[in-house]
């Protein structure tokens, strides 16, 4: 049986465009996101063990149940914001 011949392959070599396109992006520097990421975690964290530990007297008396809520969105801001985080 006959062998095969190997084939090359030809070098890619990236369109001139692409190039210019590639180093006109900025990168931004975004070392702020971790911190901010994680105080939201905990400040959502902090509020809903609060208002379990105060039987339901703090952080905000008015609200009553809806400061679950409140705890959770600070929570989910985090995660929000966690979307930033390259």
């Amino acid at each position: 049986m006959p062998k095969s011949r190997i084939r090359k392959k030809a070098e890619f070599t990236p369109p001139s465009s692409a190039t210019k396109q590639a180093t006109s992006i900025k990168l931004t520097n975004r070392s702020w996101v971790a911190p901010v990421m994680l105080a939201l975690f905990l400040i959502g964290l902090a509020w809903i063990v609060v208002f379990y530990v105060t039987e339901t007297q703090l952080p905000i008396e008015a609200l009553g149940n809806w400061n679950i809520v409140v705890g959770f969105g600070f929570i989910a801001a985090g995660f929000g914001v966690s979307t930033q985080w390259k």
